[in-house]
């Protein structure tokens, strides 16, 4: 994992609340689990038991990874220039014709569904630093695409 983990106010929330759920709810429910393939006797045929422990497993591996991001994180404050693409920025852009719009984020928030771009993946790294009217080419599987740059928000 990098040194900084660059997250919006919403979403270290987002990671937070991840976070106290699987601590409290999820740690508790699968112990529940456990507790009752026990009951049932004999181990080492125990399918619930089995399943309820990788479970528990991969509930503690997630945990860890939360809490080292929320330690290494650096909440985004976009309030700020605006004359240049920065982490945090929402950007309106225009290629083919058509309009889309992409907001900057850290690598633990993104979500390219939603329009929201890791500041670490190919087209994140090709924003970063242009201006409004800058023409931004990007190198994809199917060959580069050229983004103008519409506005920055």
């Amino acid at each position: 994992m990098p040194e900084e983990e660059y997250l919006t106010k919403e979403g270290l929330e987002k990671l937070k609340k991840e976070l106290e759920y699987r601590k409290n709810e999820k740690r508790n429910e699968i112990r529940q689990r456990i507790e009752e393939a026990i009951k049932l006797g004999d181990l080492s045929e125990n399918a619930e038991y089995h399943e309820a422990k990788d479970d528990q497993g991969l509930n503690e591996a997630r945990i860890r990874e939360l809490e080292e991001i929320i330690k290494k994180s650096i909440v985004i404050n976009n309030n700020g220039d605006k004359s240049t693409i920065s982490i945090g920025d929402t950007i309106k852009t225009s290629y083919d014709g058509k309009e889309k719009e992409f907001t900057i984020v850290g690598p633990s928030e993104s979500d390219p569904l939603q329009g929201l771009i890791s500041n670490e993946s190919p087209i994140g790294k090709a924003f970063i630093g242009h201006k409004k009217n800058d023409v931004v080419e990007v190198e994809t599987p199917s060959g580069i695409i050229k983004y103008k740059i519409l506005s920055i928000d």
